[in-house]
């Protein structure tokens, strides 16, 4: 993942050789007064501050973002989120996800969901969704399967386990394969992970004591207490696990 610093109004320079993925904190340019030179290739503005953060997904799209100071998550397509179910209803769900406003799921947004076979989920299900749909002035949508592959591929509800809160920036590189956290914790003992772009990391380990080593893990490099270098990440394990 590589970064670098852009403000309101920058022009975004997008790969054209390449299938582009445009997350939060940038939207389509409607003017050129920012720069002439940059005109004819930059066709995409930064909205806010930040760092332009750009990656590789698995289909190989290139991934660009702008990581502001936001504590609160804006929803954006193809998102990865972890929701709460809040409402019921004759066609779906309202879920929670720590946004402005509520989600919605429909019934039939689940691996081979169909009107006569469908999940029953109760309200306070936890969820790993993919938002399907995000618009200013409209409510966001999500989705518990892959549209690719018509696959649950891990979204759907999400039993026990624990669910920390962390920044934007954290799950943002939790997300990152490079990044070395969740690998390093995972050469200690085996966990299940669902890392939310809304600020939100459920973690599911086989006893209390891994439990709350992943907690503490988590929140100790959220809250800057431990580096994400490999040498402290390992030395903070072994210390929680003592």
């Amino acid at each position: 993942m590589s970064t670098s610093c852009v403000l309101p109004g920058d022009p975004i320079p997008l790969l054209s050789s390449t299938l582009n993925t445009l997350g939060p904190g940038i939207s389509a340019s409607t003017s050129r007064s920012r720069s002439n030179a940059s005109s004819s290739t930059a066709k995409y503005i930064a909205t806010r501050a930040g760092l332009l953060g750009s990656s590789k997904n698995k289909d190989k799209a290139q991934q660009f973002w702008v990581e502001g100071n936001s504590k609160r998550y804006v929803p954006a397509q193809k998102e990865l989120v972890l929701g709460t179910i809040i409402a019921r209803h004759a066609e779906g769900y309202r879920v929670e996800l720590g946004t402005a406003q509520m989600a919605t799921l429909d019934a039939l947004a689940f691996e081979g969901a169909t009107k006569r076979s469908k999940p029953n989920l109760k309200i306070g299900t936890l969820l790993y969704a993919r938002v399907s749909l995000a618009n200013r002035d409209m409510e966001p949508e999500v989705e518990c399967f892959d549209p690719a592959t018509g696959k649950s591929d891990g979204f759907g509800e999400l039993k026990g386990g624990l669910v920390v809160n962390c920044s934007l920036g954290t799950c943002r590189r939790l997300l990152d394969p490079k990044f070395p956290l969740l690998s390093v914790l995972a050469a200690h003992f085996p966990f299940e992970t669902a890392v939310g772009l809304n600020g939100r990391v459920w973690f599911k380990a086989a006893s209390v004591g891994q439990t709350i080593t992943v907690k503490r893990v988590l929140e100790g490099y959220d809250t800057g207490e431990i580096r994400a270098d490999k040498v402290d990440l390992d030395r903070a394990v072994k210390s929680f696990l003592a």
